[in-house]
This record gives C-alpha cells, structure tokens and sequence, in this order.
C-alpha cells in the first residue's frame, strides 16, 4: 500500500458539516467515517491520508458533504467533474470547493419563479381521476407581456418543494440561477403522479417488463387536456417547437412516449434515467413518428444506477436516430460514471438540460 495526502481548501465557509472523500479507492460510497477529512491548523484547509495499492495508475475522487445530494460543486452551482490522480507522483496541489449541493445551494432569491398552484384537484377525464398541477411562472411574468415557452415535468412532488420525500430536483432554485444568467424565460408544469397509481400511469400501453398499463390514456390527457389548458391560461408560445416534456425514471420513460406519440405537440425531450429496461425496444409501428419529426432530445443517465443504463440510453438514442431525419448533434447523451439513481442528481442535471435545449 502506498500513503497520499489529500489537502482541500474548502471556500464555502459557512457550512459546518464535515466534509468526506469518495471514490476509486472506496467503490464511491459517500460518507464512510474512515474517509472524512479533519481539519488543519488553518481555517477552511482540510486533509486526508488515503492508502492506495501499490499496482493502482490512477485515482479518482470527489468530495461530498455525507451523501452524493451534498456532493461538491463548482463556483457557478455546477455539477463537478471526477478529479483524478496518478499514484506515481507526490500529491501536491491543492483541491478547492466553492460549493456543495443540498442546504447551501446558493441562488439569487430576487430570480425565483412565482409558483402558481393551479388545482389541487385537477380533473382527468382520460383516467377519472384528479391530480394537483402547478405553474412556475419567470419571476416577472406579472410585470411584462412576453410569451414563453413550456416544459412539462412529471412527478411534481419531487420538483420544488423542500420537504418532497425523496428529496427535491430545486426546480425553483435552478430557475433562479439561470434566469440571473439570462436564461429563466421558461414555464415549468408541474404534474404531480398518482401515488398508488403511479407506476400504471407511466407504464406503456402494450406489453412491457410491468403489464399493460394506463400511459397511452395519460399522455392523452396531457397532450388533449392539459397542454390547452395551460395554453388558454398563461402566455406561451404553443408551437412544438417551443414545447417540450420530461420526467426521470418512470416519469421519463412515459415522457420518451408522450413525445414519440404526439411529435405534433412536442419538440423538446428533457429524459433522465429513464426506465427503458420496462421496455427496451421502441415498438415504433405503435407510433406516430416518422421522418419529419424534428427537435431537441437531452438524455441523461447514471452509469452506478445499473449495469444497463448506458447500454439502453445508447440503443434508444441508435434507434432514435435509425427512424428519423434527426441530425446526430439533436441529440445529446450525458452519462455520470458515478451518478446515482435520486432527484439530487436530476436536479444538477436540470439547469444544463434547460440551456440545452431552450437557450442554445
């Protein structure tokens, strides 16, 4: 075993919580006691000693704050590259954090968008069901007359609120660090999913992994429902080209449908980690796609949320691109050797999708 020492200097200076190092050496398990760093005897410098077998080139780590929604940062609120090592050489340069993830994001409050909810019992007629939707609205639409475009994003429980059970995307938090840039001019939907229900809503329906499920009545009624809807409440713009869909997991895999099905609606995908494996092959003859389908299609992925992940982004995106004029560079696939399968991650993940495909 060989001896490295890690220093940090940590620039986030009112964080108190102790700062932990993950990576190759640990199989990326954040928050392990062994790896947490102590401080020295300057304010904000941190170390570590670390072994490493003697046969290892190289090394690859990030610091997190206990878990990966505490990961580190950049200082624009970015999501950070691995850093790497090679063992064959003194560790002497300084690692530095600006940032961490989870309770000291930092976002510019005066950008935040106003949430609107729409109806806590919005009715479903393709389902007979209700479902809670809300508006995230630019922080000065009341005080202009522009027009915006819109995202749909499904499971809307996880998307803004502090307190979501599974943790939160910060829709809103991400929405006020772009729109500081420039880049806010957007309407998020929110579609809270159906609890018990949920998983028959974002299944497909046709034969899959899980059944048949109740997706094609429930992208039905976003599509012939609720997109109207929004059009004759709010200022968008409602051409497909300045509409686009999302979701993650399941939510994603019932986003991929909803826009295979109706392209005339939709002209921009925002996909993360989607649960393909519940259908592999696209059934594309059930479809409406064709070859004049058009637009902007952002897939996103964890290579440590499953061995397959990557293999089925990559076989979607061939197919993708096997069965429409779509150029090549309309599609962008971002895989995370490291990412994990949580709304912490897809909330990093947010801002550089909305960029993508907005604001390019």
């Amino acid at each position: 075993m060989m001896r490295h020492r890690l220093l940090v200097h940590d620039h986030s200076i009112d964080d108190e919580r102790p700062i932990y190092v993950t990576g190759s050496f640990n199989d990326w398990q954040p928050g392990q006691e062994a790896y947490k760093l102590k401080p020295t005897d300057k304010p904000h410098y941190y170390r570590i000693e670390l072994e490493i077998p003697a046969d290892t080139e190289w090394v690859e780590y990030k610091f997190t704050r206990g878990g990966w929604d505490a990961v580190e940062l950049d200082e624009e609120g970015d999501y950070v590259p691995n850093r790497r090592k090679k063992t064959d050489r003194v560790w002497r340069h300084i690692d530095h954090i600006n940032r961490w993830a989870g309770v000291s994001y930092s976002f510019p409050s005066e950008y935040l968008p106003v949430i609107e909810i729409i109806n806590e019992e919005f009715e479903i007629p393709q389902l007979i069901r209700t479902r809670r939707i809300a508006a995230l609205l630019p922080h000065d639409y009341h005080s202009t007359e522009k027009r915006y475009p819109v995202l749909y994003l499904q499971d809307g429980q996880n998307l803004f609120e502090d307190t979501a059970p599974f943790g939160s995307w910060g829709v809103d938090k991400r929405l006020a660090a772009l729109a500081s840039r420039g880049q806010g001019d957007v309407i998020i939907i929110s579609i809270d999913h159906a609890e018990k229900q949920r998983v028959s809503e974002f299944t497909p329906s046709f034969n899959t992994e899980l059944g048949r499920g109740d997706g094609k009545k429930y992208v039905r009624f976003l599509a012939d429902t609720l997109k109207p809807f929004i059009d004759s409440h709010y200022r968008t713009k409602p051409a497909s080209e300045y509409t686009g869909i999302g979701g993650s997991s399941l939510g994603g895999l019932i986003s991929i449908y909803a826009g295979l099905m109706y392209p005339e609606v939709y002209d921009r995908f925002m996909i993360f980690s989607p649960s393909l494996w519940v259908t592999p092959n696209i059934p594309w003859e059930l479809l409406d796609i064709n070859d004049d389908f058009t637009g902007r299609v952002y897939l996103y992925g964890g290579e440590a949320e499953s061995a397959s992940m990557a293999d089925l982004l990559n076989g979607f995106r061939d197919q993708l691109l096997e069965r429409t004029d779509l150029d090549p560079s309309a599609v962008k696939l971002e895989l995370d050797p490291n990412g994990l399968h949580n709304e912490a991650r897809w909330g990093q993940e947010f801002p550089h999708a909305i960029e993508w495909l907005y604001f390019e």
